[in-house]
Formats: structure tokens, C-alpha cells, sequence
């Protein structure tokens, strides 16, 4: 009987803690995402007019060297010379790194400026550290402890992804898949889909619309599946290296630029006049700012095959010299209208190749195979999920040890049931 009393003490014990976790979670993630989330919203807006502004004025783009030094010199004044971008956040979450309100702040503001001025960059990554600073700070009034304090960050991470996107399941599985590669951090499961889903409630309600994209053709799994899938795997194995190419291309560009020029105002003038030159040589501003019009186009009819590979350049250079926003969208960009021209030459309809190539290159390029299977079911429907799901596997496994996240740590091998525990930058696995 006593062994049985103890063992019932023990249950209750369990079960109260249990309740106690749930409510305080579920109460911060609600918090979380009704701090966030207005904040993700004004920063939708404020891209999407200025963005809009400047296509409507092309000639804005010939101010983009004076948005750059007014960037350097921003992150010179806040004592953020060296920032990390998004490996901050990461590395808030997976250690002790810091991130203060001011990266926030520093952030918004310089993606903004970069996308009204033509630089060539996407959105959520900045929504990252926006969300995860904001969160930081929430955790530091409440006085939390470290590993509180890293649930939180997971929790403003998914709210601002999710608030911009519009994609609240993705946004909180990102969130924890993204910091470890092999690992997922469960115990923010609960306050990282409560802070997305208000995030997203919250964007709604002020009129964000969803991001979600229309392709003609999908092919069904009962009739076409066999057929589809011998033509799809090597076509997804294409996007793996078209993968590899993006992340080599972004992370050699910036080494080279900060290798051979020291000077961060010298380097992000003469990256700006790079994309000046190429955006009037190109005739158009195709492959300034996000490029959302480009993706949409992808799905309608068969983009330039130059399209792709003009778009990483112009990313690089981008962010390689000093400007500021996410890698996300530029990927989108990059798998999407990668697919939509050559799909067809693997007896792949063009436009379900663009959102297969849109997802496998995202997967690749962020290493989150789970996060990518939920985004390809709130961008595209459940219609072609095991197509959407093979794609991510095999873009997973082929894209090597590479990633946009050099502090990202891959803790299980993705060759086989192994530990490596190697960070993406160490270039081996």
C-alpha cells in the first residue's frame, strides 16, 4: 500500500506540474504573440507601400548608396559593428548569446530601407530577430531564467514569422527545428503555435492576406503518382544543388567583400553602385527588393532561365556588402523561377515545378525538412503533399552540409543515425 500511495503522490505530483506548465506557456505564448504580432504587421506595411513606391519611382534606386551608409553607420552608432544577423538568434536560443532590443529596432528599420532603395533581400529572416528580440526583452521585465528565456525568443520568432507570413503552423515548427538541426525543441511546442497563432489572428484582423501562391496543374498521387515521382527525383535532386549554389554563392561574396574591403562604408558603396549598375543594365527592377511579383509570375506562365541565377547575384551583393533583410524570400525566389523554366525538361509541368523547386530549395537552404512539408501545405493545399514531402527529403539529404546559417548546428547526421554535432560553417559532416 505504500508503495502504491507514493506512486499516486508521485502522478499528482506530475499531472500539477504538468498544468502548471501548460497554463504559464500557454498564457506567455498569447502575450508574446499580442506584443509581436502588431509589430509584424506595421512591418508588412511598411515593405509592401515603400516597396511599392519605389516601382512606381525607379529612379529611388540611385539613392541606394546613401540608404547603405545611413545602415553602417545606424549599427556603428547602436555598438552592433559585428552583428550576426540571424545566427544572434540562434545562438540566443542554443547557448547564452545576447540579444538585445536594439536589434530590433536596427533591423526594421534597415530592411526597410533596403528594400525601398532597391537592395535585393527578403523579409522573414529580419522577422526573426525582430521576434526574437522583442521576446528576449519580455523574458528579461518578467525576470526569467536561461532556459525560459530561450522558449521565449522560440515563441517571438514564430510570432513575427507568422504575423508576416501568414503561415502560423510553418512559422512555429520553424522555430524550433531551424536552432538544431536532428534535434526539436518540444518543450516550446505549446508557446511557440499559441504566439503564432495570435500573431497571425492579429494580422487578419488588420488585413494582412496570407501568403499563398496557385499552381495550374497538380498531379495526383492515384493516376500519376509512379510517373510523377521518376521524373521528380532528379529534378529535386537538381534544386539540392541549385541550393548549394545559393548558400555558396551568398556566403563566398560576402567573404570576398569583407576580405578585400575592410572599410564597411567603402564596401557598401561599392556593393550599391554594383546593383545600380546591373539594375539599369537589366533594364528593369525584376530582381530588386523581395521579388514576390516574380514568384506568383513563376506559377502563371515559364519565367527566363537567367532568372534564378541573376537573382543570387544580385542577393549577394545585397547582403554581402552591408544591406540588411532575410535570405528566405530570395530562396523562394531563386527555387521558384528555377523550376518554373526547367521543370519541363524533366517532363514536369512548369508550374507544380516552380512550387516544387520553391520548396525543396527552402528546405535546403534552411535545413528544416518537418517546417518545409507544413509550408508547402499552407502555401499550396494538402493536394500534393507526398510529392511536396519526397521533394523535401531529397533536398534535405542532397544539399550537403550547407545552409543560410553558419551558426546552425547540425546534431544528427542527415547520411545516417549518427551524432556529428558539427555547425554548418565547419564544412564536413
Amino acid at each position: 500500500m505504500k508503495e502504491i500511495s507514493e506512486s499516486f503522490k508521485m502522478w499528482i505530483k506530475d499531472v500539477l506540474a504538468s498544468f502548471k506548465t501548460l497554463f504559464f506557456w500557454a498564457i506567455a505564448g498569447v502575450v508574446t504573440g499580442a506584443l509581436v504580432g502588431p509589430v509584424g504587421v506595421a512591418f508588412h506595411y511598411g515593405l509592401h507601400y515603400l516597396s511599392e513606391v519605389r516601382t512606381e519611382n525607379r529612379w529611388i534606386v540611385f539613392f541606394l548608396p546613401l540608404g547603405g551608409l545611413l545602415i553602417v553607420w545606424l549599427y556603428n552608432l547602436a555598438g552592433m559593428k559585428n552583428d550576426k544577423g540571424t545566427n544572434a538568434v540562434i545562438l540566443a536560443v542554443r547557448s547564452d548569446g545576447q540579444l538585445p532590443f536594439r536589434t530590433a529596432v536596427l533591423i526594421f528599420i534597415s530592411t526597410i530601407i533596403t528594400h525601398f532603395l532597391g537592395g535585393s533581400s527578403g523579409r522573414e529572416g529580419a522577422a526573426l530577430q525582430i521576434g526574437g528580440s522583442f521576446a528576449a526583452t519580455e523574458a528579461k521585465l518578467f525576470k526569467l531564467d536561461e532556459k525560459d528565456k530561450k522558449i521565449f525568443v522560440m515563441c517571438g520568432m514564430s510570432a513575427c514569422f507568422s504575423a508576416l507570413f501568414g503561415t502560423p503552423v510553418t512559422a512555429a515548427i520553424f522555430s524550433i527545428e531551424m536552432i538544431s538541426v536532428g534535434i526539436m525543441h518540444y518543450s516550446a511546442v505549446i508557446p511557440c503555435v499559441m504566439s503564432s497563432i495570435m500573431a497571425y489572428r492579429i494580422s487578419v484582423a488588420a488585413g494582412v492576406e496570407p501568403t499563398s501562391f496557385h499552381m495550374l496543374s497538380v498531379p495526383k498521387l492515384d493516376t500519376d503518382g509512379v510517373n510523377i515521382i521518376v521524373h521528380m527525383i532528379p529534378f529535386a535532386i537538381v534544386c539540392a544543388f541549385v541550393c548549394r549554389l545559393f548558400c555558396y554563392t551568398l556566403k563566398k561574396t560576402k567573404k570576398v567583400l569583407t576580405g578585400k574591403i575592410e572599410n564597411e562604408y567603402v564596401r557598401v558603396l561599392f556593393g550599391s553602385f554594383i546593383i545600380i549598375a546591373m539594375t539599369v543594365i537589366s533594364g528593369s527592377q525584376t530582381f530588386n527588393g523581395a521579388g514576390g511579383d516574380v514568384i506568383n509570375a513563376s506559377f502563371v506562365y515559364r519565367v527566363p532561365f537567367y532568372y534564378f541565377a541573376v537573382k543570387i547575384i544580385f542577393t549577394a551583393i545585397t547582403l554581402g556588402c552591408g544591406f540588411k533583410g532575410g535570405e528566405i524570400v530570395p530562396s523562394f525566389f531563386v527555387g521558384a523561377t528555377f523550376g518554373s523554366f526547367f521543370a519541363p525538361f524533366f517532363g514536369i509541368d512548369f508550374s507544380f515545378g516552380a512550387g516544387i523547386g520553391l520548396i525543396a530549395v527552402f528546405c535546403g537552404a534552411t535545413n528544416c525538412p518537418i517546417a518545409s512539408i507544413f509550408m508547402s501545405i499552407e502555401l499550396f493545399g494538402t493536394e500534393a503533399v507526398p510529392f511536396f514531402a519526397l521533394a523535401c527529403g531529397i533536398s534535405y539529404l542532397m544539399s550537403g552540409n550547407t545552409g543560410l546559417y553558419g551558426e546552425q548546428k547540425i546534431m544528427y547526421s542527415r547520411l545516417r543515425p549518427e551524432y556529428v554535432n558539427l555547425r554548418i560553417k565547419d564544412k564536413k559532416e
